[in-house]
């Protein structure tokens, strides 16, 4: 997600605030997701992929995804990674070893999971510590708002909107956090997706 579209979200957001109203479009976000459980997990730059080359140790090893998205093996310059699952990468490098070796065997696993930017969840606004969170298979609100720290004791958790972009078009959800994290209330911990944007204002008094 481009740095002008989480601006533009943020300042929509607090001009609705001000104004004493959630955002219009927003509605209240469903609690469970289909898209969720079929979730891969794509490797980024920052990540450790382990490579493993059956009998040819002295070709295998871990490497760090470079900013560019590339790895660069012993054999193997300049492989793209980032956006692979670590099926897909193992089979593109056994391609490339195929010119050196006979029926290479790869296995691709991966440490330090960070994640294509593009798959991350970003929390702007009144968290305590707002970052972009790597996202985890069947993530969920509660499991974003812990990894920011909770919210800031200006927060006005029960006005945040979660934005999502649903076959090319924008869409925004009303979250209910306090409800959540303060009173309990486990129908409003609802699933998140890679990409998704979590914007929470701040009160108004």
């Amino acid at each position: 997600m481009k740095a002008g579209l989480v601006t533009g979200i943020f300042s929509s957001m607090l001009f609705a605030c001000s104004s004493g109203h959630t955002l219009p479009s927003a509605t209240i976000y469903p609690a469970k997701t289909d898209t969720a459980a079929s979730y891969n997990y794509l490797i980024g730059p920052g990540d450790t992929v382990n490579i493993f080359v059956w009998r040819n140790q002295d070709v295998s090893g871990s490497f760090i995804v470079r900013p560019d998205g590339k790895i660069t093996t012993s054999l193997v310059e300049d492989i793209p990674a980032s956006g692979k699952t670590p099926t897909q990468l193992a089979r593109a490098i056994e391609e490339r070893l195929s010119t050196y070796l006979r029926e290479p065997i790869v296995t691709v696993t991966v440490n330090n999971f960070v994640g294509p930017y593009s798959e991350q969840i970003r929390v702007i606004g009144e968290a305590a510590q707002p970052m972009a969170v790597s996202y985890g298979k069947n993530m969920t609100l509660l499991d974003v708002i812990i990894a920011v720290g909770g919210l800031t004791e200006f927060a006005d958790g029960n006005d945040a909107v979660l934005v999502r972009i649903e076959n090319g078009k924008q869409r925004q959800y009303q979250l209910l956090i306090e409800d959540l994290i303060n009173a309990g209330d486990i129908s409003a911990n609802v699933d998140v997706l890679p990409g998704d944007i979590i914007v929470i204002p701040e009160a108004w008094f």
